[in-house]
């Protein structure tokens, strides 16, 4: 099985003619996703790569092409609106690949998006893959395959590092979730194990964190009180000073528990391995499986 997408998803991109929206929509086509309808506002009648047709609003994407998810490829200043749009046309799941989405629209996207009864994945994010099956987002699906674990990150980068060093080790992953960094988003870590938790398929799991925050601790006290598969766990940003901002809006130290130091106990006393380095995520896994 997979976790939140699969051959079922049938998806609209949101800023489809767009330099980035063009280029990912025929990436995720290729890859086998069920892209059934583009929205760019004043260009609805038109077509995509002359299959896709493209319209002015994401509520005549789900009333003609039935679309259950959408990613959203639109410019900061416009992701809150086309988060809010989504969620109002009836979309189920909602991806945001969108970087620099301020953190005051957040406030209000989040609770409205959770009131509408869908899921938000990101901002900030490169979205997720289930391998073989579909992939809504940035992952290149040539660095995956299919296989029995699955793998949920803050950092895209690092999702792509540790999935090409399994798949070198001929691992494969269910579904690799990229969840970003930014300080509101809108799926967890825990989230992504719950649902790891559930799927039969999923034998192991591999969760990549960082510096800042408590997420990866509140993680790793879930784990051990509901998860019963074996997880594996990095933490970025071992090395950066305290006080200063390390790549997302939310990585920052501000106190000891953002630390990756309190972050690396806290997984090996809830009986996480831990790795040192990202490629160490691999023998870890395969004494897991």
């Amino acid at each position: 099985m997979s976790i939140f997408i699969d051959n079922d998803t049938r998806l609209v991109v949101q800023g489809i003619t767009g330099r980035d929206g063009s280029f990912h929509a025929k990436q995720m086509m290729e890859y086998g996703t069920h892209v059934v309808a583009g929205v760019t506002p004043g260009k609805g009648g038109q077509k995509f790569e002359g299959q896709v047709p493209i319209f002015n609003t994401v509520a005549e994407a789900v009333k003609e092409g039935g679309a259950n998810t959408s990613v959203i490829y639109v410019p900061p200043a416009f992701a809150a609106d086309a988060m809010f749009e989504a969620a109002d046309a009836g979309i189920e799941f909602i991806v945001c690949i969108t970087e620099g989405v301020p953190v005051l629209d957040m406030t209000r996207v989040r609770p409205y998006v959770m009131e509408k009864g869908a899921r938000l994945l990101g901002p900030n994010c490169p979205g997720l893959l289930s391998a073989g099956k579909s992939k809504v987002g940035i992952i290149p699906g040539h660095i995956t395959q299919p296989g029995p674990v699955g793998l949920v990150s803050k950092s895209g980068t690092l999702t792509y590092e540790v999935v090409y060093k399994l798949k070198g080790a001929g691992i494969g992953t269910t579904t690799c979730v990229g969840i970003g960094g930014d300080p509101i988003n809108g799926t967890s870590f825990i989230d992504c194990l719950a649902a790891f938790e559930a799927d039969p398929e999923t034998k192991a799991i591999v969760m990549l964190g960082e510096i800042g925050g408590t997420d990866e601790q509140d993680a790793a006290r879930y784990i051990k009180e509901n998860v019963t598969k074996p997880v594996v766990g990095f933490i970025a940003g071992q090395t950066a000073p305290p006080g200063r901002r390390m790549g997302h809006a939310g990585a920052i130290i501000s106190g000891s528990a953002g630390t990756a130091e309190e972050k690396i106990q806290a997984f090996r006393d809830n009986g996480i391995g831990v790795a040192q380095r990202p490629v160490d995520v691999v023998g870890l896994i395969q004494g897991a499986l």
